[in-house]
């Protein structure tokens, strides 16, 4: 069993980030759109200043939303977001749901989100069931599929992703509000350093 140090401290989930970055290749690539919800958190939350220092860390500055960036690049945005923002949110997690729910917002909104809305007609089971190939169109990198686990629940597989937990149980739980689900429950946890699974239920 993995043991992850996210839930412990700030510090121990910023080394846990930087392993992630460490296990990053160059052709592990993320799209523009999720760089420029974080960026759309991190304004909201630390203004310009935060803004211009995480872009500076980053190395990214003008961000094309639809251009495949390294996620390695990513990582370092997210890790220094989090510790400039995480007092204001409660925490280091609180900071990557946050971020999380924004990717989702930005990728729904997306031509290939919209098209992902309309395959799903409302229906759940049919996003989770389709959600693998929405990933593989914003990522380059890993696998993810569901275990269904009941009518209206299931355990959700990742593996070889580089976002840790916190930040995915906002991806789902907005991807599952968006259409329609109601009284979400999303409860994820490490099983590896880039492997994990949540377990998912609503109504």
């Amino acid at each position: 069993m993995y043991v992850g140090t996210e839930a412990s401290s700030g510090g121990g989930a910023a080394w846990e980030l930087e392993q992630r970055r460490l296990a990053a290749t160059d052709e592990d690539q993320a799209r523009g759109m999720f760089f420029q919800g974080s960026l759309h958190v991190i304004a909201y939350l630390g203004g310009d200043g935060a803004v211009a220092r995480c872009k500076g860390v980053a190395g990214v500055w003008e961000i094309n939303p639809f251009h495949l960036y390294s996620v390695s690049r990513y990582l370092r945005m997210v890790s220094t977001a989090a510790r400039l923002l995480g007092p204001q949110l409660n925490g280091f997690e609180s900071v990557l749901g946050r971020m999380g729910s924004q990717a989702t917002n930005d990728f729904l909104a997306s031509l290939f989100g919209r098209q992902l809305l309309a395959e799903a007609a409302g229906s759940p089971r049919m996003l989770l069931d389709s959600l693998g190939d929405a990933y593989r169109m914003a990522v380059s990198y890993g696998e993810r599929y569901p275990l269904w686990t009941g009518e209206r629940s299931a355990r959700f597989i990742m593996r070889r992703d580089f976002m840790p937990a916190a930040y995915h149980e906002g991806v789902l739980r907005g991807a599952l509000e968006a259409v329609g689900a109601r009284d979400v429950r999303v409860s994820g946890r490490q099983v590896a350093l880039l492997d994990s699974e949540y377990e998912l239920s609503w109504r």
